[in-house]
């Protein structure tokens, strides 16, 4: 099983960039594909972005698409995600999360393992 920790989060303004991290430990981290959500006060959590475990395939929400960039360093297991032109409907708390089975998904049905969530903050 694997560990997951977000960190990067914070209170910035419309049009800034933030990027946040997410520390994994325990089983081996590139045995997994892994994604990023985010849930929003009163909605359901929702996809962000995911990407395989080589990192060679990636899968974006149209909403963040050509803003958000998800990268992986399984050197150092650990799974980012660069935001730029963030805008005030980013707000919400960001979870990494880990999905052991083959395929690169959007469904968050499939990842099994959660982090405790980082808030994200974008005032206008």
């Amino acid at each position: 099983q694997v560990q997951l920790v977000e960190s990067g989060g914070g209170l910035v303004q419309a049009g800034d960039s933030l990027k946040l991290s997410c520390a994994a430990s325990g089983r081996a981290f590139d045995s997994y594909q892994m994604g990023w959500f985010r849930q929003a006060p009163g909605n359901e959590r929702e996809f962000v972005a995911a990407i395989r475990w080589s990192g060679s395939d990636t899968l974006y929400a149209e909403s963040v698409k050509g803003r958000f960039t998800i990268s992986r360093d399984n050197a150092k297991s650990t799974l980012y995600l660069q935001m730029n032109s963030l805008k005030p409907e980013d707000t919400a708390v960001y979870y990494c999360a880990a999905n052991p089975f083959l395929t690169l998904t959007t469904e968050k049905d499939r990842y099994l393992h959660w982090g405790q969530g980082t808030q994200v903050t974008v005032s206008s």
